[in-house]
């Protein structure tokens, strides 16, 4: 065969070729496509692949050190938006106990909670402000949710409070619905109950009780908590609750002194 005529059979053939490609259904077509770029795939990808780990290789260094790099950036940006967002829970826990202070017809003074009894959570904390600033024994402490208990120990610039879930505080509540009025106290297990409201008394589950004017301490009207359960007492024949304090003691950070009635 002459290599003109060669010529002329190669030319025919890739026409024919692009004929079949361009006029031919592409669903006839389509399977024959993916057989070609499948037979063709494998070869490439063994001979790419000793290149690609020497890549790795060469550059593991570099990106090994821009990870830590990286990841070191990541923590101190984490450290400050959790900053950040602990001012910003500070901020907004500071607006509600100012605002409270100012709707307060009595002096107080704000302290800090700077320390706790570790063998008993729920009994007592401690607060930066004494002596120095007005702070005396017996004087009530709240917080803008409610009542939080009353100060018991006091040096010049630190107080001891006892809180309301401790068994020795004691307040006259007032249910706020009823008007029915009883003694409430601590029990040291985060609770409070109230105690001496008569058989016949109108209580029920999720009423609110409030300082009564009756208390020698806490002005009227403060929120203690609200009534978890009602039970008779076989003993006195009197009514007993289970109170759920309004303030989380657990978590008390900020709380303000009430220095007069």
């Amino acid at each position: 065969m002459s290599r003109k005529r060669a010529k002329f059979i190669i030319y025919a053939l890739i026409l024919a070729g692009a004929f079949l490609l361009l006029f031919t259904p592409a669903s006839t077509v389509t399977p024959f496509k993916f057989s070609v770029i499948q037979a063709v795939a494998f070869p490439i990808r063994v001979i790419i692949f000793p290149f690609k780990e020497l890549k790795k290789i060469v550059l593991y260094r570099k990106t090994y050190n821009e990870y830590r790099s990286l990841k070191y950036e990541v923590e101190i940006l984490r450290d400050r938006l959790n900053g950040a967002d602990e001012i910003v829970k500070e901020n907004n826990r500071l607006a509600k106990l100012l605002d409270f202070k100012r709707k307060l017809i009595f002096s107080s003074v704000s302290a800090n909670v700077v320390g706790r009894d570790p063998t008993n959570w729920n009994s007592s904390v401690v607060i930066d402000r004494g002596l120095e600033d007005g702070v005396d024994i017996g004087m009530p402490v709240v917080s803008a949710l409610g009542v939080v208990g009353k100060v018991a120990e006091v040096a010049e610039n630190k107080a001891k409070v006892v809180l309301l879930t401790d068994p020795s505080f004691a307040v006259a509540g007032l249910i706020k619905r009823s008007r029915e009025v009883g003694l409430v106290s601590g029990t040291l297990q985060s609770k409070c109950r109230m105690r001496y409201l008569s058989v016949d008394s109108d209580v029920q589950v999720g009423d609110e009780v409030m300082t009564s004017k009756l208390s020698s301490a806490f002005p009227e009207g403060l929120m203690i908590g609200k009534v978890m359960e009602v039970f008779v007492d076989s003993n006195s024949l009197s009514v007993l609750c289970l109170i759920e304090p309004a303030v989380s003691l657990s978590q008390l950070e900020e709380v303000l002194v009430i220095q007069k009635r």
